[in-house]
């Protein structure tokens, strides 16, 4: 299976030194011409599958030369001894973990591959553990005991030195004097690529500074391309999983994942999303944080500090609104309506992203990771939405045949009886708050049973459905479904009376005749 065999691939790099990128001279065209050159007379003219590596063309072997010198000129020499060094303690230290052989008041942990996985993942450091977080957060590309398990993945490491911290924001964006009064030296938060710090400008607004990490680029930069390479000479020396799109899915990884370097890219996407606010006439009920271009570059994001609650907090939130079925349907509207108008979604609304101000206001953070909708899931969306709306679960089985890629006939009536039990079973999940609070510094602490384990749980069994019937669905309609299944959550918390397909109030309800409708 494809899910399996990616994330073979991933733990096998994980394991491997990453001094393969070693100073290597940019490639050169004329090398690459003549290589062509020579092997466009032996090309083969046939189109049929190819079994062995011996069928291989030379333009497709000058190909992967080609990819797997960029790949290493583009990493670049730096991190690779460093890499190394770390990933010999990461390995030691999980095959530790399990050994029979432990120091004395120790018992060794009984074997299991996923545990085993992301605990290495979360030792080899910043791509790992985002790797660990696609994993999570991508079940239609992974075994679902993975996805289970790195929900786990902690993405939360020791500070860096504040002298080090001040020496990047000066050097991004000039002498810390000419532009904060105060910057607190304690990060309110220190994760694999950043870390934030609550300061005040010199004209008086709090904001939080999110700083870079020093070399994580690079280090992002060479972990990403060996994968990708190994992804591609895999392929190449097995044909046949060219059929699975390894290199295809481990190219949208290291792309995804480089964008989240650019903090000038989330900048612009908050500034789209007040845009989007402003021009619905939202901005009143809802807001995201400003952003502070002069003090903002690709490696440090300055922007307003929103203080208020999680949305899982309902006690907090009653004390703030009188009404929090409305305030939970605004928030929902306004994600649904972003989903149908804008080109991108904000793929991670889970309760720490997702929070009701002080003022009343609902505010959206952290637009790092954001998703984007083709136009034939768009469509499809819409399709089955609307057989959503009527019960019709036959008719959103169909609409998943039509967003999906199969090479077999599928059984509509049985995949529609399908989508009835899980449908019946999301029906059946009852919120369970375990514990709720705010810390001194403003940020949310809050835990709810089913935020993470139980919205995963869903989707996996969305994903299995579709599977069982020979459907592949595409990631994007993951993560939207995933936004989805936290809102529902949130409205059982919040408007657990609440009766999406009746209330006059949805949006989805009020837009029949658009493309895309809210799924909860």
């Amino acid at each position: 299976m494809v899910r399996y065999k990616l994330l073979a691939l991933i733990a096998a790099v994980a394991t491997a030194s990453t001094a393969a990128f070693a100073p290597i001279p940019p490639p050169t065209q004329s090398i690459f011409a003549l290589a062509s050159t020579r092997s466009s007379t032996s090309s083969s003219t046939t189109s049929r599958a190819k079994k062995s590596v011996r069928e291989r063309t030379s333009e497709e072997a000058v190909s992967l030369i080609r990819d797997v010198v960029q790949a290493a000129f583009d990493a670049g020499p730096r991190a690779a001894p460093s890499r190394t060094l770390q990933a010999y303690i990461a390995i030691t230290r999980t095959l530790q973990d399990f050994s029979p052989v432990q120091r004395p008041g120790r018992q060794a942990e009984q074997f299991s591959a996923p545990v085993a996985l992301r605990k290495l993942f979360e030792r080899l450091g910043a791509t790992y553990i985002k790797l660990g977080q696609f994993v999570a957060s991508s079940p239609s590309l992974f075994p679902n005991e993975y996805v289970l398990e790195f929900q786990k993945c902690l993405d939360a490491t020791e500070p860096i030195e504040w002298n080090v911290v001040k020496k990047i924001i000066e050097k991004e964006t000039g002498p810390i004097t000419d532009n904060f009064s105060f910057i607190d030296k304690t990060p309110l938060a220190s994760a694999s690529i950043a870390q934030v710090h609550a300061a005040k400008l010199k004209t008086g607004e709090e904001v939080v500074i999110k700083v870079q990490k020093p070399q994580i680029d690079n280090l992002l930069k060479a972990d990403l391309n060996f994968i990708y390479i190994a992804s591609r000479v895999l392929e190449f020396l097995q044909p046949d999983f060219e059929r699975t799109s390894l290199s295809a899915v481990a190219g949208d990884v290291k792309s995804s994942m480089l964008e989240e370097l650019d903090f000038e890219k989330e900048a612009e996407n908050i500034e789209e999303f007040r845009a989007f606010l402003r021009d619905q006439g939202l901005r009143d009920s809802v807001t995201a944080p400003r952003v502070y271009r002069e003090q903002t570059t690709k490696k440090v994001l300055t922007m307003e500090r929103l203080r208020g609650v999680s949305m899982v907090d309902a006690e907090s939130i009653r004390t703030i609104t009188n009404d929090p079925e409305s305030l939970i349907i605004t928030a929902l509207n306004t994600w649904t309506t972003s989903v149908m108008n804008m080109p991108w979604f904000h793929a991670d609304v889970h309760s720490g992203n997702l929070l009701v101000l002080d003022d009343g206001r609902v505010g959206f953070i952290d637009f790092g990771m954001v998703g984007r909708v083709g136009e034939k899931t768009f469509n499809a969306v819409s399709e089955l939405s609307s057989a959503m709306a009527l019960g019709d679960y036959e008719g959103m089985a169909q609409a998943l045949c039509n967003m999906g890629a199969t090479d077999e006939d599928v059984d509509v009536q049985k995949f529609g009886r399908d989508i009835e039990q899980v449908m019946s079973d999301m029906a059946n999940v009852s919120p369970d708050i375990a514990a709720v609070g705010v810390s001194g510094d403003g940020t949310v602490q809050a835990a709810i049973s089913f935020d993470e384990n139980e919205v995963t749980n869903m989707l996996l069994k969305i994903v299995d459905v579709t599977e069982d019937n020979g459907l592949k669905l595409p990631r994007e309609f993951g993560l939207l479904v995933k936004q989805s299944l936290y809102f529902d959550r949130y409205l059982k918390i919040l408007a657990p009376d609440l009766n999406t397909s009746t209330d006059e109030r949805m949006v989805a309800l009020q837009s029949a005749d658009r493309k895309v409708e809210v799924i909860v």
